[in-house]
């Protein structure tokens, strides 16, 4: 490396895509902005580039078998780059749909939570709410004899959770101290046979103490608490009890640590993993960790409440109308048992009436059934539409069918842990009175005050200084990028662009790394200029680091608070792609040739119009708005007009367009029912045809997607070519 490259990054012959063999030189450890025209080659420089080729000397400098997991990457078109440092890219792209991943576990601070909770977290039974206490053995020893007498117990210590690997050695040590038993995966095993385990596997083993039978003497109560005492030392105080009543097989795990006297509920050793709703440890048992199931629906099932019964308002079932259908003959004999009518609108029929259709009923109706000319009668309860279809769900085994009725079910909140996604006595440990999710469901600014108020004992403290400090530290990074509104149970599928770029950069911030080269995406977008001034204020503490930082952006905030500014163009496409100026901000305000600096310096500017479209006098009146943040609002939106919706990050712009106007106007529009946010009407939708939401997903979904084919030019030009003479 020269001395000049130990100070700069040295571009030379760039010709990726629309660069036209551009030299460029900027400094390192600098804050740097790539400006220029849409099209006119940024991203070309600073990712294509620079980016692309400090990824590829990352994966050349690995070993040969790293390098084939890996693959081969393509050398950018230009002549050589020197002063190039460790690459990091935060792009634009949204994090995946996964509904696993929140802001919490994609910034690692969920972890970290896990860990706190773990280490210093006050269990209480989810029954009583009760602190659990501390189980001696002697209690145990009672618990068990209070079962019954003549019970067949064994005695278990579990030596191995959850944890893979042969454990040949951990056999051969349960032998060598004269046991003869062990339950391995749940199957009890003889120690002298030859028990060989997949390593690649998680396993459990538990070693059988002692088999006894209950009874209610000395002798017995004596063996009993020697049996449990073996056993609890050998697991660091839990125990397993297998019973067996003749009739039924069972099974109780205790602990020395804690238990609730009250109820008689045990609870296991608190660890990270019981906190963690992707492991099966901590996971809600019905939502396996994802917090909602899928569900029929009722209000997909009856989309338009104003139709009758007759005119099919039960979509699912709405060849019910016929006289002579099934379903048709079911509901008419419900109507006529309840007496009211199949020809009343269902939003007019009473509550009562609404559920007994919906979700059944326990008194018994009598049933006519007929078919070609037969008949027959039943007696029966009414199941409900919503069960039965519930139930054929899971039930059917045609993928037809089943693809059919899955029209009908949406995102259903868990009602076993209330879309907490933890199991009920994880969420029944606290710190600092709030269970792990009233932490994560907390706004971050207020989180991060939480931790900053949070009280705690001498040795509380002692044991989580270390966790606590990276939490907080974590918590101020994503407040300083602006992200205070977000909480950490935020899915990361809903978050935009922008937001998981911003996420991406706290995370950065957070990990400490210093000579890296960081490759932004106009962070700005999407940001209000109160929080602008935040995140310049990030990326100058990314900077003062000791990191290099090329920043693609467009924001006049973001390029006058550069160190160097590189401005691409003059034009965009086979117009752009030269240096038209670099330097300073000033420097770039200065230059005659440079289109951005005569819009910094204000040489040029963007018209304001002194009148205004007049429209066409209509308005699209959205009443009693209330989605996630929005205060029960009422909003008018003119018609034929330009109309912006601005505010702070945070203040509720997406739940109104997006979620309700959009979703809850495609609904009605169009006559699919889309899942809106939550308002109490939408009035003047006939004044439009449909409704069209252009965002900012990426339109491509595979390899073979261009431009051509979105838009559907690329068939016309292959009708053309395939009437040509020559083909």
């Amino acid at each position: 490396m020269t001395d000049e490259s130990k100070k700069q990054i040295i571009i030379k012959g760039a010709r990726e895509h629309n660069l036209q063999d551009i030299d460029v030189s900027v400094p390192r450890d600098e804050f740097i902005v790539i400006t220029g025209l849409s099209g006119s080659g940024k991203s070309s420089l600073a990712f294509d580039t620079i980016y692309a080729e400090g990824q590829r000397r990352y994966v050349e400098s690995l070993s040969a078998y790293a390098r084939q997991f890996l693959g081969q990457m393509k050398k950018p078109e230009m002549e050589s780059i020197e002063g190039l440092s460790p690459a990091i890219s935060i792009d634009q792209k949204t994090t995946r749909e996964n509904p696993r991943s929140t802001v919490g576990t994609i910034t690692e601070i969920y972890d970290y939570l896990r860990l706190l909770f773990a280490r210093i977290g006050i269990p209480h039974c989810p029954n009583c709410g009760n602190e659990v206490s501390h189980q001696t053995i002697g209690q145990i020893g009672d618990s068990i004899i209070e079962e019954g007498e003549g019970i067949k117990v064994q005695i278990l210590s579990p030596i191995v959770r959850d944890k893979k690997g042969q454990f040949k050695d951990v056999l051969e040590d349960l032998r060598n101290k004269g046991f003869v038993r062990v339950r391995v995966d749940g199957e009890i095993r003889e120690l002298e046979e030859d028990i060989s385990l997949a390593k690649t596997y998680r396993h459990d083993i538990d070693v059988v103490v002692d088999r006894l039978k209950i009874r209610k003497d000395v002798d017995f109560k004596r063996r009993l608490v020697d049996s449990l005492e073996t056993a609890a030392e050998f697991s660091e105080g839990l125990i397993t009890v297998l019973y067996d009543d003749g009739e039924k097989e069972y099974e109780k795990k205790y602990s020395e640590h804690f238990a609730c006297v009250d109820c008689g509920i045990n609870f296991e050793e608190l660890t990270p993993r019981m906190f963690s709703f992707n492991a099966p440890q901590g996971a809600c048992p019905e939502c396996n960790g994802i917090g909602s199931k899928m569900e029929i629906d009722p209000d997909l099932v009856v989309p338009d409440k104003s139709l009758s019964l007759s005119e099919g308002a039960i979509v699912p079932w709405a060849s019910s109308a016929k006289r002579e259908n099934y379903y048709f003959q079911m509901l008419d004999a419900v109507s006529k048992y309840f007496n009211f009518s199949m020809d009343t609108p269902f939003e007019e029929l009473d509550k009562k009436y609404q559920d007994t259709i919906l979700f059944g009923c326990d008194e018994k109706i009598p049933f006519t059934f007929k078919r070609r000319n037969k008949s027959y009668m039943v007696n029966r309860k009414f199941e409900g539409v919503v069960p039965r279809m519930q139930r054929l769900y899971f039930e059917t085994k045609s993928s037809y069918s089943r693809k059919y009725l899955s029209k009908f079910m949406s995102d259903r909140k868990c009602y076993v842990c209330d879309g907490k996604r933890l199991r009920p006595e994880v969420l029944a440990v606290t710190v600092g009175g709030k269970s792990i999710i009233d932490v994560c469901d907390l706004a971050i600014k207020d989180s991060y005050q939480f931790f900053q108020d949070l009280e705690l004992t001498e040795r509380e403290n002692f044991i989580a200084k270390e966790v606590l400090k990276e939490i907080k530290e974590r918590l101020s990074f994503l407040v300083v990028v602006g992200l205070d509104y977000l909480s950490m149970s935020r899915s990361s599928g809903t978050l935009s662009g922008g937001e998981a770029q911003r996420i991406r950069l706290a995370t950065q911030i957070g990990s400490g790394l210093v000579g890296v080269l960081y490759i932004l995406d106009e962070p700005s977008i999407g940001l209000h200029q109160r929080d602008n001034i935040k995140l310049i204020e990030a990326l100058k503490r990314l900077k003062d680091l000791g990191n290099t930082l090329v920043v693609v952006e467009h924001d006049e905030e973001t390029i006058l608070s550069a160190d160097h500014v590189v401005d691409i163009g003059p034009g965009a496409g086979e117009h752009g792609g030269k240096v038209v100026a670099q330097g300073t901000p000033i420097d770039i305000m200065n230059n005659e040739d440079s289109i951005t600096g005569q819009y910094i310096s204000r040489v040029k500017k963007i018209d304001i119009p002194k009148e205004r479209r007049p429209g066409n006098g209509k308005f699209i009146e959205i009443k009693g708005a209330a989605q996630n943040n929005l205060k029960n609002i009422d909003v008018e939106i003119p018609l034929g007009k330009f109309t912006c919706v601005t505010g702070v990050s945070g203040s509720g712009k997406s739940s109104l367009i997006n979620e309700i106007l959009y979703k809850g106007a495609h609904g009605k529009l169009s006559k699919k029912f889309m899942f809106a946010g939550k308002y109490d009407k939408i009035n003047g939708l006939e004044n439009i045809d449909k409704v069209i939401a252009i965002d900012q997903k990426p339109i491509g979904r595979t390899p073979r997607s261009n431009p051509a084919t979105y838009t559907g030019v690329f068939t016309d030009l292959r009708d053309l070519f395939a009437n040509t003479p020559e083909s």
